[in-house]
C-alpha cells in the first residue's frame, strides 16, 4: 500500500539535519520492572495493528516535486522497534539524562518505519520507557492522544473489556481528559482546504460574502507578511549554530492545583503562569551568562486539529507556528505576567498559526533547497521552541504497570537549539527542557530558575481589578 505524505508532513520529514532531528521523545517512569513480552505485546496489537505508519516507511519519489510516499515496510517486525537495555551505572536520573541526550543524537533509518521504543530497566527500583518518532508521522497533540491508547485507567483489565475498549479506543482520549486542552492549546480553524471550498462555493451567491472573504484573504496576506518580516533574534548564550549534542534536564512534579490557583488570583491562564515563569527563568540565566537582552523570541505550536474528533488513523501535523515574544529584559514577575498574557491572548484572536500552517504546507512542495531556506529564514527569528500537551488527569496504566510521570521534548529545526515541553498528568506539570550542549552545557541551572520562579510567582498578592473610571458628565444649558 502506497500513500504520499501531505505537503505538510513532508515539509517536517525534510526539515531532518544532522544538527536538528526532527524526532519526537518523550519518557514513561515506573516504580517497577517490566516484562519486555508484555511491552512489545501492546506495541504491536495498540499502535501498530491500529496505524499503519507505525509499519510503514517513507519512500522518495525519484520524479521532482514529488511527494514522498508511505509504504508497507515488507520485513516489518515490532522486535525491530522495541529495544530492551540496561540503564548505565549509577542508574539515576543523571544516568537518565545522558542516556536520552545520547538517543537524541541518533538518526532514524529510513528504510524502516521511523520510530523506536527503549525498555530501560534499573532507572532506582523501576524502569522507563523512551520513545523516539519522527515528526513526519504526526504532531504533538496526536500522538499523545496516540501514546495514550497504550493505556488502561486500570492495572488489570479483563479480557472481554479490553476487546470493547479496543473498538472504542478513538474517544479515549475525552475520557482521560485530552479533549479540551489547556490554554492556547484550541482548535483554531476547520481544515484550510475544506474551507476554501466552502468559500469558493459561497462567492456564486453572495457578493456581500465575497467583500467579506477579500477582506479575509487581505488580512492573512497581511499576518503572513508580518512574520515574514519579523527580525530575526539575535545571538545569545541560548541561541547560535547548534551543534549534534544535546542535553535534556526536567523539572520536579509541580502541583497543578498550585499554578491554577495563581493563575486565578492573577486572572491569567495556567499556560500564562508557566510562560511566565519559563521567561524569567531564562531571564536569569543570560544575565548570569552576561548576555542580558530586552526580549527573544519563542515558537509556539498553534493546534489546528478538531480535539473532539478521533485520530485519524493516518495521523499526520496539523498545526502552526506562531511567534511569542518572551520580555526577559523586564525585572519584575509581575510584569512578565502581564505582558505574557497580552500576547497569549493576542495570539489566540489572530490568525497566526493557520496562516504559518499555509506557509509550512507549501514549504513542503518545493525543492528541498528552497525548503531549507524557508526554514532557515523562519526559525532565525526564535531562540526556543515551547510547546504544551494537556494528559490525563488520574493515573494511566502500561501493560499493567502504572506510569508515575510523563517527560517530552520537542525537536527544534533550523538555527533553533532549544526547546521547552510542558506536559500535565495526575494533577502534576512537569516541564523538559532540551538544549545544545554547547550553547547550555548545563541545563539543570535553567530548571532551577524556573523553580525559582514559579515559587515567586505564586507568593505574588492576589490582583485586584480596579473599578473601571465613570464617565464625566457634561454639563448642560438650563
Amino acid at each position: 500500500m502506497s500513500t504520499r505524505l501531505s505537503s505538510a508532513d513532508a515539509a517536517w520529514l525534510h526539515m531532518d539535519r544532522p544538527t536538528n532531528l526532527m524526532v519526537i521523545t518523550s519518557v514513561l517512569l515506573f516504580e517497577k520492572p517490566l516484562d519486555l513480552a508484555s511491552i512489545k505485546r501492546v506495541f504491536q496489537e495498540r499502535l501498530v495493528n491500529r496505524h499503519r505508519r507505525f509499519r510503514q516507511r517513507v519512500v522518495e519519489s525519484r520524479l521532482p516535486l514529488r511527494p514522498p510516499s508511505w509504504e508497507d515496510d515488507p520485513d516489518f517486525d515490532v522486535s525491530h522497534h522495541v529495544h530492551h537495555m540496561a540503564l548505565p551505572a549509577p542508574r539515576d536520573q543523571a544516568a537518565l539524562r545522558e542516556l536520552v541526550g545520547d538517543l537524541m543524537t541518533m538518526p532514524l533509518d529510513r528504510s524502516r518505519p521511523l520510530w523506536h521504543v527503549y525498555v530501560v530497566d534499573g532507572f532506582g527500583d523501576g524502569a522507563a520507557i523512551i520513545s523516539r518518532m519522527h515528526h513526519c508521522i504526526a504532531d504533538g497533540i496526536a500522538l499523545a492522544r496516540v501514546m495514550l491508547q497504550l493505556t488502561d485507567d486500570q492495572p488489570n483489565v479483563p479480557t472481554a473489556e479490553l476487546e470493547t475498549r479496543e473498538q472504542s479506543a478513538s474517544s479515549r482520549g475525552s475520557l482521560l481528559g485530552l479533549a479540551r486542552p489547556a490554554g492556547w492549546m484550541i482548535s483554531a480553524t476547520a481544515h484550510v482546504a475544506a474551507g476554501a471550498a466552502r468559500q469558493g462555493a459561497a462567492l456564486v451567491t453572495s457578493p456581500s460574502h465575497a467583500a467579506s472573504l477579500a477582506g479575509a484573504v487581505g488580512r492573512d496576506a497581511a499576518t503572513a507578511a508580518r512574520l515574514i518580516l519579523t527580525p530575526a533574534d539575535a545571538a545569545t548564550a541560548i541561541k547560535g549554530d547548534p551543534g549534534i549534542s544535546r542535553r535534556v534536564a526536567w523539572s520536579r512534579p509541580l502541583p497543578l492545583d498550585t499554578i491554577k490557583r495563581t493563575a486565578r488570583d492573577q486572572e491569567a491562564t495556567v499556560n500564562d503562569v508557566l510562560m511566565a515563569a519559563i521567561t524569567g527563568a531564562l531571564r536569569h540565566y543570560l544575565r548570569d551568562h552576561d548576555n542580558p537582552v530586552g526580549e527573544i523570541q519563542a515558537l509556539v505550536p498553534f493546534n489546528l486539529r478538531d480535539l473532539n474528533e478521533p485520530v485519524p488513523s493516518e495521523l499526520g501535523n496539523k498545526f502552526g507556528l506562531v511567534f511569542l515574544p518572551l520580555p526577559v529584559g523586564t525585572s519584575d514577575s509581575y510584569r512578565r505576567l502581564v505582558a505574557v498574557h497580552r500576547q497569549m491572548k493576542t495570539i489566540k484572536d489572530g490568525r497566526d498559526g493557520a496562516v504559518s500552517y499555509g506557509v509550512l504546507s507549501l514549504a513542503g512542495m518545493v525543492p528541498e533547497s528552497i525548503e531549507r531556506r524557508v526554514v532557515d529564514m523562519f526559525t532565525a527569528k526564535g531562540t526556543a521552541v515551547m510547546t504544551n500537551v494537556p494528559g490525563p488527569s488520574q493515573p494511566v496504566y502500561l501493560a499493567g504497570s502504572e506510569v508515575r510521570t510523563v517527560l517530552v521534548w520537542a525537536p527544534t529545526s533550523g538555527h533553533i537549539g532549544m526547546s521547552v515541553s510542558i506536559l500535565s498528568y495526575r494533577g502534576e506539570v512537569t516541564v523538559g527542557l532540551m538544549v545544545d550542549a554547547t550553547l547550555v552545557p548545563v541545563p539543570e541551572e535553567i530548571v532551577m530558575r524556573l523553580e525559582e520562579e514559579l515559587d515567586a510567582i505564586s507568593e505574588l498578592p492576589p490582583h485586584v481589578r480596579r473599578p473601571a473610571r465613570r464617565p464625566r458628565m457634561k454639563a448642560t444649558a438650563a
